[in-house]
């Protein structure tokens, strides 16, 4: 392994430790006194919990069996939790630093078991909403889209993740629904793969069923070159998804392309891959790109609309003021950068944490106008 991602585990587990100290600490401070094994007891847990998620996720990297599988759904749970219990554990503190500068009384253990309480509920919450996907409609016009396009659906499901959380039942579940949108053709923008160690064949299996008329394509995220990216390749392949390295086809008169995740982060590259492809001058054109960045580069090279994911539109609260923060705009929805049209989704699936809050997990139907 190479020095970088050890320093990057590394600094996500001192944060990890850190984050765990507060909130115990801070229960401690807040709460009548425990008695030393109980408190002994709880310290143990709490230093438990802080390793988890990075222990399941190497092991996850690297394994596809039953315990890997459940310890990671549980260590992943448990980080969603940790968020809520963090933000829980600094408002309590600033409540009560507040409160003694101000010489006011407040009830100490009352106030840290209504915000960790709530911590609870939100994180229950979270659980529950990023199982209900909605659907989005999106009318949306093309210049140069040929006439016989008008009418026709473009189904767009991105970011699922499939891996040791969303497995093949999660898959068959997903395809049933996009089954019954009766799309005319297939959009996958990337992240399709969690990275991890898994059953990439089963996972992909249920797309088999799911033949739009016009076909269905895909192009690579972050998280499908974190893996076996030649393995996803395959298995995608062979139930009937055109995989778009770098490629661009024709379909029924209108261009789609797709660019690899890995070559769309870099300017220049980006640049001679577009150019190289070369979208029909005056026709309508459709990029599948992960990140919904480098658009003056997308736009100069006259695409008519760029489809992206990788967002989650932050996820969880607080995050969703971070990724607004980092792509502006273009964190959520239908935006434009000159001539260029770009739809972001927030994705149907999750990433670390099963829990989705300040966002929803969605399916996007675009109709050509």
């Amino acid at each position: 392994m190479k020095a970088w991602p050890l320093v990057g585990i590394a600094l996500m587990q001192a944060f990890l430790l850190a984050a765990h100290w507060l909130i115990y600490r801070t229960w401690i401070a807040f709460r009548p006194p425990l008695s030393p094994l109980v408190q002994a007891s709880l310290r143990e847990l709490v230093l438990l919990l802080a390793f988890s998620f990075i222990i399941a996720a190497l092991l996850g990297f690297n394994h596809a069996n039953r315990p890997v599988q459940l310890l990671y759904r549980f260590a992943a749970v448990w980080l969603g939790f940790l968020n809520f219990f963090f933000w829980a554990a600094c408002l309590t503190r600033l409540v009560g630093f507040t409160s003694t500068l101000l010489g006011v009384a407040v009830n100490r253990p009352f106030l840290v078991a209504t915000l960790y309480g709530f911590a609870v509920v939100v994180g229950l919450y979270g659980l529950v909403n990023a199982r209900f996907i909605r659907i989005r409609r999106v009318p949306i016009q093309l210049p140069g889209l040929p006439e016989h396009w008008r009418g026709r659906t473009a189904l767009i499901i991105s970011d699922l993740h499939l891996g040791h959380i969303n497995g093949p039942a999660f898959s068959r579940r997903i395809t049933a629904l996009a089954t019954r949108l009766k799309p005319d053709i297939l959009f996958i923008p990337g992240d399709l793969f969690d990275g991890g160690k898994a059953d990439v064949a089963a996972m992909a299996e249920p797309f088999r069923l799911l033949a739009p008329p016009l076909g269905s394509y895909y192009s690579t995220g972050n998280h499908d070159e974190f893996g076996d990216t030649a393995l996803y390749e395959e298995a995608l392949t062979r139930v009937g998804i055109r995989v778009l390295a770098n490629e661009k086809v024709s379909v029924d008169g209108l261009d789609i392309l797709g660019v690899n995740y890995g070559d769309s982060g870099y300017p220049i590259r980006l640049r001679s891959i577009l150019d190289g492809l070369g979208p029909t001058p005056c026709g309508a054109s459709i990029l599948l790109n992960h990140v919904p960045n480098r658009l003056t580069i997308v736009e100069q090279a006259g695409i008519s609309l760029q489809l992206s994911g990788h967002t989650h539109s932050g996820q969880l609260i607080p995050f969703t003021w971070v990724t607004r923060l980092v792509f502006g705009d273009f964190t959520y929805g239908l935006q434009r950068l000159g001539k260029l049209q770009v739809f972001t989704s927030c994705g149907v699936g999750t990433w670390g944490p099963p829990m989705r809050v300040g966002t929803s997990p969605e399916f996007v139907v675009l109709t050509f106008e």
